[in-house]
């Protein structure tokens, strides 16, 4: 299996056990349900799917709930698909009727927010319109570049000009039902500032689950150090990016997301039309392998798959394809991979963490670091260092497991609490052996925090499996 972990969007063609387990198989450990669409007794039905299939399977598979954030959206539309052509005048209105000259939004104060010569792009960009007016609360505007729009599709407009809260009462409603349903990540959209981040997980009171920052605005962009401060993960959605910034900034943005992410010891995912021919194909592009490609030598953690296989024809197959692109670029693309970017080595445990991924592991015959973790850190710095073998995490808590499920080459394995360190070492000895990942004599890297039970990392032991512990 590859190392790059992947995303997979579950909608109408992907939400049933069998299509789960088989994505899964194809290379799937966490699952995507995205909160913009769909209705809530669905949500908790896929969720329901998710933990299922984990039990069967015996793997630790993570949700991941996307939230809608501060986006605003056309109301209907008519007729439905509706053709705007250059030239026309097309009205964004606080409410009332659609008709054939404009419609309603779901933002009622556009107007207020949005002056004459603005660029709005409807559709993720199908259509471009000027604003030529402001009327009372009539956004009123000329199409500049024509296309179809439906009803409910997004209307863009540069983000740090929005009044919308960070957290909208949308937000509030799916965080809620996200956190009732006890999912893993959750990913926050239309980040602008670290304050954004602080208060989605205010809201989240004292049921605190990993945050997700999805960059996709400019402000997002200009602010990412300080975003990488207080998320969890990083998501590079470029879809929304792609729209509120010229397209071809959009490839070398991503590298620098990447790298940033990186150097601060967080998960990236690169996500939005990684496969798009897929939906209806069932083989990619050589442009769409390619970008797989090298967002795997960029060294991200994941790669996301989202209309491809929530409403796709071919939903294993845009899995499967994903990754074995990930996996033939990590066996054969070393001489072309990213540098190691340097990592901040501000604490114990993550020096720690970096020494035993610095050990010449061809050398000394090295097959696997193995951790023993039981809020998931030390894999999290061990991830982080890119290590030439795989890392094992052996944890206890099974949501804990799950959140390992976005880490760059960690497997996370069941472990019961050892009751001193050498109890630990045979614990992980033990649980190679039991899972088939190494064979008596093989020798392995092992990482944790000794005596047991303390919460920083500072063992590193070379240790040959089935020996016995001294």
């Amino acid at each position: 299996m590859a190392r790059t972990k992947l995303v997979c969007t579950l909608g109408p063609a992907s939400a049933t056990p069998k299509m789960v387990q088989g994505l899964v198989r194809a290379g799937a450990s966490v699952f995507r349900l995205n909160f913009s669409h769909g209705r809530a007794e669905d949500h908790e039905r896929m969720v329901a799917i998710v933990r299922e299939v984990e039990r069967e399977l015996g793997v630790p598979l993570a949700v991941l709930v996307d939230l809608p954030g501060p986006k605003v959206r056309l109301g209907d539309v008519s007729p439905d698909p509706c053709a705007i052509k250059p030239g026309q005048r097309f009205d964004l209105r606080p409410e009332g009727r659609p008709d054939a000259h404009g419609t309603s939004t779901t933002y009622p104060q556009l107007a207020e927010d949005l002056t004459v010569g603005d660029r709005i792009l409807l559709a993720d960009g199908a259509v471009e319109l000027t604003v030529t007016a402001i009327d009372g609360g009539v956004v009123q505007t000329r199409c500049v570049a024509g296309g179809t729009v439906r009803s409910g599709q997004g209307v863009n407009v540069p983000a740090e000009q929005l009044s919308l809260p960070a957290v909208t009462n949308r937000d509030r409603e799916g965080l809620t039902r996200a956190l009732d349903l006890e999912v893993d990540f959750v990913a926050q959209s239309f980040v602008r500032d670290p304050e954004d981040v602080r208060q989605l997980r205010a809201a989240m009171g004292d049921r605190s689950v990993p945050i997700v920052a999805k960059i996709e605005t400019r402000p997002a962009v200009q602010n990412v150090g300080a975003i990488l401060g207080e998320a969890d993960a990083l998501m590079i959605a470029r879809g929304d990016l792609g729209v509120e910034l010229p397209m071809e900034e959009i490839p070398l943005i991503q590298k620098r997301l990447v790298r940033a992410a990186r150097a601060a010891g967080r998960p990236a995912i690169v996500a939005t039309q990684m496969l798009e021919s897929m939906i209806h194909a069932s083989r990619p592009t050589r442009a769409e392998a390619t970008d797989v490609a090298n967002a795997v030598l960029d060294g991200v953690d994941a790669v996301m798959l989202s209309g491809e296989t929530a409403v796709g024809d071919y939903p294993f197959e845009a899995a499967a394809a994903a990754s074995t692109i990930a996996a033939h670029v990590e066996a054969a693309g070393e001489r072309f991979r990213a540098p190691q970017v340097e990592t901040r080595h501000g604490s114990e445990g993550a020096a720690v963490a970096h020494a035993a991924a610095s050990i010449p592991m061809e050398d000394l015959g090295v097959v696997a670091i193995t951790c023993y973790t039981e809020t998931g850190r030390t894999a999290r710095l061990l991830s982080a260092e890119r290590p030439s073998v795989p890392v094992y995490a052996f944890i206890p808590p099974q949501d804990v497991r799950r959140t390992t499920c976005l880490l760059w080459g960690v497997q996370a394995l069941p472990a019961t609490e050892p009751q001193d360190t050498d109890g630990m070492i045979a614990l992980m000895d033990e649980g190679l052996q039991a899972h088939g990942l190494a064979r008596i004599g093989d020798s392995v890297v092992m990482a944790a925090a000794s005596p047991a039970g303390r919460t920083t990392t500072n063992m590193v032991k070379i240790h040959q499996v089935g020996m016995p512990v001294r």
